[in-house]
């Protein structure tokens, strides 16, 4: 069980006051966070796709050095200090979907996705590559993940360190992808509730939603905010914290941790501390888990199969991302930078379902 001693106002730690800590509104108000590729750059993704494809390589062991970005690479490497150690999130735009086939365009991105860090299985069956769309399922069978439906997700983080999405297709409407800090989150409830910002340092079940790790629980128990190594990092999905509760031998939720949680919430509900973005297709989106939160508004979908919303996902493991305390390992697999997270499970295999695309 992972210990900590009684927090109270005078032992949280202090407030965050580096870039990670911004307001939706200043955010919204600003474009730099948008990054637009270049002719040149594109055309360097597209003959490494090309060479990649000849050879016929093995996608589920994809590196970065098998994807040459001369010029693209070190730009990468710049955006990937920007996630790790800025305000925490990029949006790459201009690939050229117009041209390019579903499959080539999944493949450019896998490639693109090595230079920020290792890839992480997704689900149960070792996906390295996510199809974020609604194939018809709802989030109150237990074993279903939002994602796989129309259903707005609510805030949360993924179990990675980076996420990164592709736009294939939008909804016809809705499905906007939300924003917001969770560092901000926590300057706010510490100011205002001292009490409640100190529970969320406390442990609590989080369901794992059936995709279980040999000798683990089916839940895991980390606390939403963790401080280590002089760094705030928030571990959150508020519906699986819930459906954890299903479980007779998880850790009952009392009233003032309800009050915590339902705070949180809140925070990150508020229009002054959350932005939305509406993805075009060729958009590439990437954010850093441990201190932002990410969110997908509800959308209704196009009739024809063909145009319905569709985004491919990566989760990334950067070697030079944070240290992470040990508790997380329950979770990540490991704490080790480059080597943690996805969902790792007996005789799971990674895998890159292009078929799908």
């Amino acid at each position: 069980m992972h210990e900590l001693p009684p927090l109270n106002a005078d032992t949280l730690p202090p407030p965050v006051r580096d870039a990670s800590a911004w307001t939706g509104r200043e955010m919204a108000a600003r474009t730099d966070w948008i990054e637009v590729l270049d002719t040149e750059e594109i055309a360097e993704i597209e003959a490494a796709t090309r060479a990649l494809l000849a050879r016929g390589a093995d996608l589920g062991v994809l590196q970065s050095r098998d994807f040459p970005l001369p010029t693209l690479g070190p730009r990468l490497q710049r955006l990937l200090h920007e996630l790790l150690e800025g305000r925490g999130f990029v949006l790459l735009r201009g690939l050229p979907l117009d041209r390019w086939p579903r499959r080539f365009a999944a493949v450019a991105f896998l490639g693109l996705g090595t230079h920020l860090g290792g890839m992480c299985m997704q689900n149960a069956a070792g996906h390295l590559l996510g199809h974020v769309r609604d194939v018809g399922l709802a989030s109150t069978d237990p074993n279903v993940r939002i994602y796989q439906t129309h259903e707005r997700q609510t805030f949360h983080t993924d179990s990675c360190d980076i996420v990164g999405l592709l736009c294939l297709q939008g909804a016809r409407a809705g499905g906007l992808s939300a924003l917001v800090s969770s560092a901000t989150i926590y300057n706010r409830l510490r100011a205002a509730r001292p009490d409640l910002a100190a529970r969320l340092f406390e442990p609590l079940a989080t369901d794992r939603r059936g995709e279980i790790p040999p000798g683990c629980k089916p839940y895991f128990e980390i606390p939403v905010f963790n401080w280590h190594d002089g760094k705030l990092s928030a571990i959150y999905q508020r519906q699986y914290i819930d459906s954890a509760q299903r479980f007779a031998d998880a850790p009952r939720l009392d009233a003032q941790q309800v009050e915590a949680l339902d705070h949180f919430d809140a925070l990150a509900n508020d229009p002054e501390l959350m932005f939305t973005m509406a993805l075009q297709p060729g958009d590439m989106q990437f954010v850093h888990n441990h201190n932002l939160l990410h969110d997908r508004t509800a959308f209704d979908d196009w009739p024809e199969p063909e145009r319905r919303r569709h985004l491919l996902r990566l989760w990334l493991a950067p070697e030079g991302a944070r240290r992470l305390p040990a508790v997380y390992a329950q979770r990540y697999g490991s704490v080790e930078p480059g080597q943690r997270g996805g969902i790792r499970l007996a005789g799971a295999k990674p895998t890159v379902p292009l078929d799908e695309v």
